[in-house]
């Protein structure tokens, strides 16, 4: 079981890295220092002082840069491909201690993914907020992203289980969005 509640997690912390890049790795980080998260073995020193604080500077830097339009558009260009390698690292560390091949073969092929597909969502919005009122809405937007990469990452970490759940349950809703959307122009 707690392997399985360990890949739950991963995933989960995977997802919010699709939201903000720093944002799990920091939480993953602060819980590991607190007693609430175990990394494995490997990642271990994710619960060091330096990692705290190095993760800490990068998860503020990260949510400033979201706050300045068409910032944001160009941050997005690091962002995309580090939230997938982010989102295989935080899997990984969860993941604990099983063959290294099952391991990193797990975490890129369902964390990379997953952050890779929450970070996709996040640029459409954004592109869509900047398109069509040329940034007004994007601090709102920005602001629903930190809160969306901090619930995920506390789901994750205190109930792996209903944070895979709303994984699950957003993915779904965008993809009822996005074919919907593609069948309203048609039925016009």
């Amino acid at each position: 079981m707690d392997v399985a509640l360990s890949i739950l997690a991963g995933l989960g912390l995977s997802a919010a890295c699709g939201f903000r890049v720093f944002v799990p790795i920091f939480a993953a980080s602060l819980a590991s220092m607190v007693g609430l998260y175990t990394p494995s073995p490997d990642f271990a020193w994710l619960a060091s002082p330096v990692a705290v604080f190095a993760f800490g500077s990068a998860t503020l830097f990260e949510i400033a840069a979201y706050y300045i339009p068409y910032v944001d558009h160009l941050f997005d260009i690091v962002a995309t491909p580090a939230a997938v390698l982010a989102g295989i690292l935080i899997a990984a560390a969860e993941f604990g201690e099983m063959n290294p091949l099952l391991k990193w073969t797990l975490a890129t092929i369902a964390g990379g993914s997953i952050a890779g597909a929450v970070q996709l969502g996040t640029v459409a919005l954004r592109g869509l907020s900047l398109g069509s009122t040329a940034g007004a809405t994007n601090f709102i937007v920005s602001t629903l992203e930190i809160f969306g990469a901090m619930f995920m990452s506390a789901l994750a970490i205190l109930l792996p289980v209903v944070g895979v759940a709303a994984v699950v349950f957003l993915l779904a809703a965008s993809l009822w969005t996005i074919s919907r959307r593609r069948k309203l122009p048609s039925q016009q």
